[in-house]
């Protein structure tokens, strides 16, 4: 396949196709617009989202771009266990929030970004570094989704990566800008309803068309041994397991989950993330075949660049209408985790460098607000010239989820550990992300003693790993036991082995050394902290009175502030 095959729309078509999309989102918000906008409800809806619209939004938010680019990614590089890789870890990043987010809500309830829990845990510099890491990794988020724009807009018209780049920024910010996280919610219920629609039609078709299981079958002589195998060392190692490791440092550091966490109402946080658990591996596992099958076909992805993959593949076998439908299912997809991106980086800087840093606990909620838009237009801004260097996106997915290692043990201990000190949680993370860096880069030698010790910091941050995971679900004892199990089994067999795997390596080796250095710091602290003192240093920044939530058919109240006023 080459370019001359791939069909393309004309530019007139193409900027109709996006004035569509973008101009009947705008026209969705104006139904919520107030006149006089709050804070809390610009930030988290006043904490009244209901199960239908929290899950419809949390799902929407992680079938971002990388979802399909990255998915197909996995498919084609790593074979028939790509997809699931991707996938499944992907979906566990929102279900491992759960049972550690039922506890920030409870320390927290009127919280609007873990940032605040933690600055009434600690202070500034610890909720700075947890808000600094957040600010990284969303407008890298954003990066990514106008990248993939771009890609998309380049391969089917001949309108160029830049154009796409800046009318995907430029149009998610002109629905996102006035009433920022309600916005976001409510364009997420209908672009995952849009989405679900489309991906039902356009993956069978695209399987089809190119042969369905038949040529799959036949396709699978053309794959190495590692990539036919379904256990494929490879993929586990160089795919699987780094992801793995990244699940909880997503659940935990990214913004954009817990604006959800304490956006939903609390009685329905178990159900909305179980749904968004489900329908997002469901969706994201089929758009990794779309990899598969173009590996089995031994088709080249467009001028070398994996990011071109699947536009490459719809356009090279599907008609007309299809290709358009596929067009409004990404751009929908990038477009609903863009916005949630734009609302978690206003919030951290409303409420975790503004509210708690600059004003000091007595916030103006109008400049909240005006704090909340600038950022907006900043970090839209910054997107699109990151998105200019088209960096290859699963590398930096990785990356991302890597340094937020570095925050998972001292995040989770300090809600759970009273013995945990401001002190511990900075320098455990400091440390922890500077020999991360070592690692990931191969700053030292890793031949001789440097990769024995990168080893054993590993071995402690699998262990640790296992443990909070089964500590979230079945408690201390068996999380205990789980976390020595797995660091004996680390020490056995990643010996003079993980060095060859650096991005596995370094990943294990954040979470080993924040941990190490966090508890052996906080004991040898007296200090003992009072959790019940979080509830009230966290409260909400307007007085304004919540209005009755609306209800939509077959929910629970929706979202407080969601009904259009007059």
């Amino acid at each position: 396949m080459n370019s001359e095959t791939l069909y393309q729309f004309s530019t007139l078509t193409v900027v109709l196709l996006l004035l569509a999309f973008y101009g009947g989102t705008y026209l969705m918000t104006l139904g919520i617009r107030k006149k006089n906008e709050d804070a809390d409800a610009f930030m988290v809806s006043n904490h009244r989202v209901g199960f239908g619209m929290g899950a419809a939004s949390m799902t929407a938010t992680w079938i971002w771009a990388a979802s399909f680019y990255a998915a197909a990614t996995s498919g084609y590089t790593y074979g028939v266990s790509g997809p699931i890789h991707y996938g499944l870890w992907g979906a566990l990043m929102i279900l491992f929030i759960y049972p550690f987010g039922r506890r920030f809500r409870k320390l927290a309830p009127n919280a609007h970004t873990l940032g605040e829990l933690i600055h009434a845990r600690h202070g500034s510099s610890s909720q700075l570094i947890l808000a600094f890491s957040n600010v990284l990794g969303s407008i890298i988020s954003l990066m990514v989704n106008f990248t993939a724009a771009g890609a998309l807009v380049s391969v089917l018209s001949p309108l160029s990566f830049q154009a796409g780049v800046i009318i995907s920024g430029v149009g998610v910010l002109f629905y996102t800008l006035w009433s920022g996280f309600r916005a976001s919610v409510l364009t997420d219920f209908a672009q995952l309803v849009a989405l679900m629609a489309i991906a039902v039609v356009i993956i069978p078709a695209v399987f089809f068309a190119m042969g369905g299981p038949s040529e799959l079958v036949a396709g699978l002589g053309n794959l190495t041994a590692e990539q036919a195998n379904f256990f494929s060392s490879e993929a586990i190692l160089k795919q699987g397991a780094p992801f793995f490791v990244a699940v909880l440092a997503y659940a935990i550091g990214n913004q954009t989950i817990s604006q959800r966490l304490f956006a939903v109402n609390e009685d329905h946080i178990k159900p909305t993330f179980l749904t968004a658990t489900i329908g997002y591996g469901a969706i994201v596992i089929g758009l990794g075949m779309i990899g598969l099958m173009a590996l089995t076909l031994g088709i080249q992805p467009l001028n070398g660049d994996m990011n071109n993959l699947i536009p490459q593949m719809v356009s090279g076998y599907l008609p007309p209408i299809f290709i358009a439908l596929f067009f409004i299912l990404v751009i929908g997809s990038l477009s609903s985790t863009a916005d949630s991106d734009l609302s978690a980086l206003s919030a951290i800087m409303m409420a975790d460098v503004y509210g708690k840093n600059i004003a000091r606990g007595k916030a103006d909620p109008k400049r909240m607000l005006l704090v909340g838009r600038l950022t907006m237009i900043t970090a839209t801004a910054a997107g699109i010239v990151f998105a200019s260097f088209s960096l290859d996106i699963l590398v930096m997915l990785v990356f991302v989820g890597a340094l937020w290692g570095a925050i998972v043990f001292p995040v989770i201990a300090s809600c759970f550990w009273n013995r945990v000190t401001n002190q511990a949680f900075t320098v455990s993370v400091l440390v922890a992300m500077v020999l991360f860096c070592i690692a990931r880069f191969e700053l030292i030698d890793l031949a001789g003693p440097g990769g024995l010790f990168f080893e054993l910091l590993a071995s402690i941050g699998g262990g640790v790993i296992i443990g909070l995971m089964v500590f979230g679900f079945l408690g201390r004892a068996a999380g205990f036991i789980a976390g020595i199990l797995a660091l004996i089994a680390m020490l056995v067999f990643a010996t003079d082995f993980l060095r060859d795997y650096t991005v596995l390596l370094a990943s294990l080796t954040a979470y080993g050394t924040s941990t190490l250095v966090c508890v052996v710091m906080s004991l040898t602290s007296r200090e003992e902290f009072d959790f019940d003192t979080i509830r009230e240093r966290v409260g909400d920044y307007d007085d304004t009175p919540i209005e009755e939530p609306v209800a939509t058919p077959g929910d629970t109240p929706v979202t407080a502030n969601l009904a259009p006023q007059r």
